[in-house]
């Protein structure tokens, strides 16, 4: 739950079509009334002043029937589209007859753990394998379908129990991610009486680890009513314990009244629950501090959140691991021991390499480690004392995630690329008599994984090129396409990105994807600076002032696209969400005439507001704040909201957010409509607000259906898709 800010990329992507423009200028719609009420502030001697500011009040009966107003008009739009309902009944086949899916695996107990997502289900089923290579061993454990059979009940995160006999799971409704903990028998699936409000929220997330003996958990808590301010009910993250069998209101603090206001807590803990290590984001900025709950009860800290170390586990040999980025952007490991906790006397293990290291697991005599190199991934395996035992498969251009720890140095990892679908692999090196390494064994494909749909794309390949950014920054593009597509400019190409927050964006296989290029279009996924693609200096160069240059790096892209023949502007479309959808947003009003069409999912527009809100005040030190001189100027240098002008000629623009999402609060898509579509001439900016959802990853599947087809409806209008 570290990224507050992401998007879930199915979502930020988005049958004979149309044979005219649906909705061409003469057609334009009328917008309803919107209101401008001018509001004045003032940054460092600077005025600004907007018209808006009275739609950040949702519970106003007002903003309600404005929303309501804004929907209808959509709809009307979307639904006599010609394209439409093939669409959706098209996306329908590819989405819910895509292959089962298995993810966030844990291995507790002998028992592996996994969220099932079958495509025509609305929620995954949280199932438990007696044993992980015997797909009859499966049984469910809690399925959300029965619990709320509309599919608005989510799972936020779970964690089994230490002999893999009880699971901890936070649920939350309504896409709100403001989550209560409930505890699961495994063996039987009955719901225990236990009741633990208010661990879970958007802001700082939620996560728990279980004490020895399964007899509690160390947990996640927010203020309670009286605790705190109103104002700061989503902040101040602390640690608390809760014993099975007792009622939440007898739970006692453990750790944390020191942490910051912005504190984000991670609990693991060892295989006996013995030391329990919280990871302390502070923001989202990428700063962590961390601390190690000896079995006395005593904290010690291991690091201080100025100290670079961004990530940390805990090994099965009485060892902590840590990947420490501090004068070494691309990440170096380092390990220390749990009896004396301490980074000042840690020693590297695995020093920096060419690549960017992206996360470690320790098993019980060997080092697994991710790379990432400019997007895609490798994996590799070292001794515990670093030494390089290799890499672990040799596929080019894919994504690789290790999933879990299996028993021994067994593991099972994930695999996949832009052509080919997600599966579970599992390695299990075997020890040599003599204790030498033994040659690497190849990784099997493991029975989670169930054979994919046939989407009968014929041949597709995929090309990695460089665009050359405004300062001469090589960026890189992925570029999938049909085999033999011709480079003359018509090809209608979507384009997305994200950059920020140090997220790597890897080759990822989705429905939506094939099914853009089953009717023609090209695919493309930039690199951008703000991401991890090069490491943590890659991830600098597009942050706080410095973030301009994820927009520069975007626009260099698509321009680079046109350049070379893959597309030209009346056929280009973007789409992102999130942080993403900040980037469509400064794409759209810095460059309106390099594309065609915009959509853009739950995202920032007004940058000098967006600490105000309580999920906002967690990214200021990844994007700055108002309060800095320096900083405002860049925040309102590239401001989508405050950088509209009037009677400017704009690309069609898609907007989408959902009423619930507490990441990025929905006035942001709201403001951002109003001020378009006052400014706006010649092309539609339409609003999409969903009631049902929050930031889009645990939406009902007939509702994301729903939305991915008007969204392609809307695209393949636009671009005059056949």
């Amino acid at each position: 739950m570290r990224h507050r800010f992401v998007a879930v990329l199915a979502v930020a992507l988005t049958s004979a079509l149309l044979g005219s423009l649906a909705l061409a200028a003469a057609d334009m719609p009328t917008y309803p009334e919107t209101p401008r009420r001018a509001v004045t502030d003032t940054y460092h001697g600077t005025a600004v002043t907007e018209s808006y500011r009275w739609l950040e009040d949702l519970g106003s009966p007002e903003v309600s029937a404005w929303i309501t107003q804004q929907n209808a008009l959509t709809r009307s739009i979307i639904d006599r589209l010609p394209s439409r309902a093939g669409i959706g009944k098209e996306l329908d086949g590819l989405m819910t007859q895509a292959a089962t899916s298995r993810r966030e695996l844990k291995f507790a107990g002998g028992r592996l753990f996994a969220l099932k997502r079958q495509p025509s289900m609305n929620q995954p089923q949280l199932v438990a394998w007696t044993h992980p290579a015997n797909p009859a061993s499966e049984s469910i454990v809690v399925d959300l379908n029965l619990i709320s059979p509309k599919g608005t009940t989510a799972i936020d995160w779970y964690l089994p129990s230490l002999d893999g006999k009880t699971v901890a799971v936070s649920l939350s409704d309504n896409g709100s991610e403001q989550g209560t903990l409930y505890f699961f028998e495994v063996a039987t699936g009955r719901k225990l009486p236990d009741r633990v409000p208010w661990v879970q929220f958007p802001t700082g997330g939620g996560s728990v680890a279980w004490a020895p003996g399964n007899l509690g958990v160390y947990y996640t808590r927010y203020p309670h009513a009286g605790e705190q301010g109103h104002q700061d009910a989503s902040f101040y993250q602390q640690i608390w314990f809760h014993r099975l069998g007792t009622p939440a209101a007898q739970d006692r603090y453990v750790f944390g009244k020191a942490f910051p206001r912005i504190a984000q807590i991670m609990l693991t803990s060892t295989a006996d629950g013995r030391h329990t290590l919280a990871d302390v984001a502070h923001g989202d900025g990428g700063a962590h501090a961390f601390y190690l709950r000896q079995p006395t009860g005593r904290w010690d800290r291991i690091a201080a959140a100025d100290r670079g170390v961004s990530q940390m586990a805990l090994g099965r040999d009485g060892r902590w691991y840590g990947l420490v980025l501090k004068d070494s952007p691309r990440g170096r490991i380092v390990a220390g021991t749990l009896k004396a906790p301490s980074l000042a006397l840690a020693r590297t293990v695995v020093p920096q390499g060419a690549m960017s290291i992206t996360s470690l697991l320790p098993t019980r005599r060997r080092l697994y480690v991710e790379y990432v190199a400019g997007g895609p991934q490798e994996l590799h395996a070292y001794s515990l004392n670093g030494q390089p035992l290799g890499r672990i498969g040799d596929a080019a251009a894919e994504a690789v995630n290790v999933g879990a720890a299996l028993d021994g140095d067994a593991i099972l990892f994930g695999r996949q690329s832009f052509v080919e679908a997600f599966a579970w692999y599992h390695f299990a090196p075997q020890a040599s008599a003599q204790g030498a390494p033994p040659a690497a064994p190849m990784p099997m494909r493991s029975a989670l994984s169930e054979s994919p749909q046939d989407h009968g794309l014929g041949e597709v390949e995929v090309r990695r090129e460089f665009a050359v950014s405004k300062d001469g920054t090589r960026v890189p593009i992925n570029i999938v396409l049909k085999r033999g597509t011709v480079l003359d400019g018509r090809s209608p190409l979507l384009l997305t990105g994200y950059g920020g927050f140090g997220v790597s964006m890897q080759p990822t296989y989705s429905p939506l994807v094939v099914f853009w290029l089953r009717h023609g279009g090209v695919f493309a996924l930039a690199n951008l600076r703000g991401g991890g693609e090069y490491g943590e200096d890659w991830h600098q160069a597009g942050t706080l002032t410095r973030k301009q240059n994820v927009f520069d790096d975007f626009l260099a892209s698509a321009q680079h696209l046109a350049t070379q023949g893959y597309t030209s502007p009346r056929r280009l479309a973007i789409a992102g969400g999130s942080n993403g959808g900040l980037l469509m947003g400064a794409a759209l009003v810095q460059r309106p005439d390099l594309f065609r069409a915009v959509v853009s999912h739950v995202g920032i527009y007004d940058m000098l507001r967006l600490e105000l809100s309580p999920n906002g005040a967690f990214g200021v030190n990844e994007f700055g704040s108002v309060k800095d001189e320096a900083q405002f100027k860049a925040l309102h240098a590239y401001s989508p909201y405050h950088r509209v002008e009037d009677g400017t000629d704009y690309p069609a623009v898609m907007l989408l957010t959902g009423a619930q999402d507490g990441r990025v609060e929905p006035h942001q898509t709201l403001k951002m409509a109003a001020r378009l579509q006052a400014a706006a001439k010649g092309r539609p900016v339409l609003l999409r607000v969903a009631s049902d959802a929050g930031h889009g990853h645990d939406m009902a599947q007939p509702s994301l259906v729903a939305q991915e087809a008007d969204v392609f409806a809307f695209l393949f209008d636009q671009l005059g898709m056949e």
